[in-house]
């Protein structure tokens, strides 16, 4: 059964993005958020739309917008924030993972 998941959260431009970004393509807003092994840091961060939640996931809710993590990988982003930030070099959903020992340039992987 998913459960409400106060140890992540997502950011209220990050709600936006991923309501706008649902809206154009038809589908729910829900935002998955997984972690795999590899990139330049050992572990990186996959984003990708959800048309449903599954059973194990956690959920953090920003008004309609959802953003679901499986179970495996909510170990690895306990306590982060999903952002969606907008700078010069282009704009991209970004993770604030207090867990991350390290990490690359991009800010698409870490390491713990």
């Amino acid at each position: 059964m998913a459960t409400l998941a106060p140890e992540i959260a997502l950011t209220d431009s990050a709600a936006a993005r991923v309501a706008a970004i649902a809206a154009k393509q038809g589908k729910p807003p829900i935002l998955r958020l997984s972690v795999d092994g590899g990139g330049c840091s050992g572990f990186q961060y996959k984003f990708g739309f959800a048309d449903t939640v599954q059973s194990d996931d956690a959920v953090a809710e920003n008004g309609a917008v959802r953003l679901v993590v499986d179970s495996v990988s909510l170990d690895l982003v306990r306590g982060a924030a999903v952002d969606y930030v907008e700078e010069l070099g282009g704009a991209a959903f970004r993770v604030t993972n207090p867990q991350a020992a390290s990490g690359c340039g991009c800010g698409s992987s870490f390491s713990i």
